[in-house]
Parts: structure tokens; sequence; C-alpha cells
């Protein structure tokens, strides 16, 4: 796909809430979290790549501004305040917050008719190394 369309941006969520939920399993709490370096840092950046993503669906008008906006807005957050945040506030995402929002995006390709196949296998070519990836992303096709 040489151009980025909704179905790519939806399977780059889909694939950041997959990696949080993994990264995020072994701690029990946002101090937790905070403090084990390499999945606080991995889980700010999936972060930005859901609010990145999200961003550009509402461009598209994949998704309603009004109702996505506040993703978008954590996403800046975190780019632009990354000192300042709470990390009760992220936990609280990450923990009540993903799951919810990867249904109502299935539910929208469901409504929307959105293929995400031809997305699929350009997000297996671009992480074919990436096992957890790899085997996420074949469940998707099921």
């Amino acid at each position: 796909m040489s151009k980025r369309d909704s179905s790519l941006y939806i399977i780059d969520i889909f694939i950041a809430i997959n990696k949080i939920s993994r990264y995020i399993k072994k701690f029990n709490s946002a101090d937790e979290l905070l403090w084990s370096e390499l999945e606080w840092d991995a889980t700010m950046r999936e972060l930005e790549i859901i609010g990145e993503a999200t961003n550009n669906l509402i461009k598209l008008e994949t998704l309603d501004n009004k109702k996505f906006r506040k993703i978008v807005d954590f996403r800046n957050l975190i780019i632009h305040g990354y000192f300042g945040i709470d990390e009760n506030e992220v936990w609280y995402v990450v923990n009540n917050k993903l799951h919810s929002f990867i249904k109502e995006l299935e539910r929208i390709v469901v409504d929307n008719n959105i293929s995400l196949n031809d997305a699929i296998e350009c997000a297996k070519e671009e992480n074919y190394k990436n096992k957890n990836v790899i085997l996420y992303l074949n469940s998707l096709n099921n």
C-alpha cells in the first residue's frame, strides 16, 4: 500500500495496544511501571503512536474529532510535557481505556466496511522479525 489510509492507522493502533498490554502485564501498580525504565519508555512510545494514528484517523474523518480528541491531547501531553506526566493517569489509561478503544475501532471497522487485510499484510512485512507482533497480526486474520 503506497498511501496511508485509515486501515493502516487502525492496525498501527491495534499493534500499539497489543504491545502495551504485553509490556504492562507483569506490573501491579503505576509506581512499578514508572520505575521500570524500559517498559515505561516503551509504553510512552506506543501511547504516542496511538495518539498520532488517532489524529490521522480524525483528519481522514474515520473518527469523530469531538469523541476522540482526548486521545490526541493525551499524546500531546506525553510529547510536550514528558517530565510532568502522572504515572497514575497513564496506569489508568492503559488498564481502563485501551480495551474499550479497540472495541470502538472494531465497531467502526464493521460499520464502515473497512477491510484490514491489506493493512495486516503490510504490517506483517514491516514487522517480519518481531514474532510477537506477527503472532498478534495472525490472530487478527482469524
